[in-house]
C-alpha cells in the first residue's frame, strides 16, 4: 500500500466563533435592534426576532438585559449622549459670538446637528416619535418627551442669549420661536419615518430655518 493510501486526513477544523467580550454583546444588540427598526413596519419588534437575527437565543440576550423595555433604554440613552455632546460642541463654538445673529445661528445649528442625527441613524428615529415605543412601557415615552423638553430649553437658552439689545420681551420672544423650532424639529422627524425613510428631514432645511429664525 502507497504511502498516500496510509496517509489519513485531518480532520477539517470547526470554526471557533470568538466569545464577545464584556459589554460587547450588549452593544451588539442595541447595533441590531437599531437595524432592525430601520426596516418598513418595524415599530413592533419582538424579542424572538431580535434573538434570530443575532443567532442566539433568547436567554442570550436576557443574561445582558432584563427586558426588552432595558434594550430601548439602552437606544435612549445613546440618543441623548450623542445629542447632548454635540449641543455641547456647538455651545463652546459659540461661546464667543457677540453679533447680532448669533443667537438664531446658535439655535439653527442644533436644529440642523438633530435633524442630520436623524438622517444618519434612522432607526432611532422610531424611537424619537414613540412609534417603536407605543407597546413599551410608559417611562420610555415619558423620557423621549422629556428629551424634547430639554432641546426645546436649549434652543430658547440660545435665542435668549442672543436676542437683540431692543427687544422688551426677550425670554418670551425666545419661548414662541423655541416651541415652533421644536415642533418642526419632530414633524420632520415624523415625516421621516412615516415616509418609510424617503423624506429626509433636512430637505429645504435652510429656507426653512431661515423664514422661522427672521
Amino acid at each position: 500500500m502507497s504511502d498516500a493510501e496510509n496517509t489519513t486526513s485531518a480532520p477539517a477544523e470547526t470554526p471557533v466563533r470568538k466569545r464577545p467580550k464584556p459589554g460587547e454583546r450588549r452593544v451588539q444588540i442595541l447595533q441590531a435592534l437599531a437595524s432592525m427598526l430601520e426596516q418598513p413596519g418595524a415599530e413592533r419588534i419582538t424579542t424572538a426576532a431580535l434573538a434570530a437575527k443575532l443567532e442566539v437565543s433568547e436567554a442570550a440576550l436576557y443574561r445582558h438585559f432584563a427586558s426588552k423595555a432595558q434594550m430601548f433604554e439602552g437606544l435612549i440613552e445613546f440618543i441623548e449622549q450623542a445629542v447632548f455632546t454635540l449641543v455641547g460642541q456647538i455651545a463652546e463654538r459659540e461661546a464667543a459670538a457677540t453679533d447680532p445673529a448669533a443667537g438664531s445661528r446658535h439655535a439653527g445649528k442644533v436644529v440642523t446637528m438633530l435633524l442630520q442625527f436623524a438622517e444618519k441613524n434612522p432607526g432611532m428615529v422610531r424611537v424619537m416619535v414613540g412609534d417603536a415605543l407605543v407597546f413599551e412601557n410608559e417611562r420610555l415615552q415619558q423620557r423621549m418627551n422629556q428629551f424634547f423638553d430639554k432641546i426645546e430649553s436649549t434652543l430658547k437658552q440660545c435665542l435668549r442669549d442672543g436676542a437683540p439689545g431692543g427687544s422688551m420681551t426677550p425670554t418670551a420672544d425666545a419661548q414662541v420661536q423655541a416651541s415652533v423650532l421644536t415642533a418642526f424639529v419632530v414633524g420632520r422627524l415624523q415625516r421621516f419615518a412615516r415616509s418609510g425613510f424617503r423624506r429626509t428631514p433636512t430637505e429645504h432645511l435652510d429656507a426653512s430655518l431661515g423664514q422661522m429664525l427672521r
